[in-house]
């Protein structure tokens, strides 16, 4: 996967869990709050991947470059 991937599905799931969060407190679904928690940690390690793999792209690209 592509960091640019990495990081929209990162945000997506970030804003799914976040959601689910909420519904669960409102309807007092603690089970669902427990999974939106679970799914907006996997969206900021989604994000957290993409962020370092477009690091490492930026590090070799300067090495071919020679800086």
């Amino acid at each position: 996967m592509s960091s640019t991937t990495d990081k929209i599905k990162g945000t997506a799931n970030q804003a799914a869990g976040s959601m689910k969060q909420s519904v669960g407190k409102i309807t007092g679904n603690t089970t669902l709050q427990a999974e939106g928690h679970a799914q907006e940690a996997k969206g900021t390690t989604q994000k957290t991947v993409g962020n370092a793999k477009q690091g490492l792209k930026n590090l070799a690209d300067k090495v071919k470059a020679g800086f």
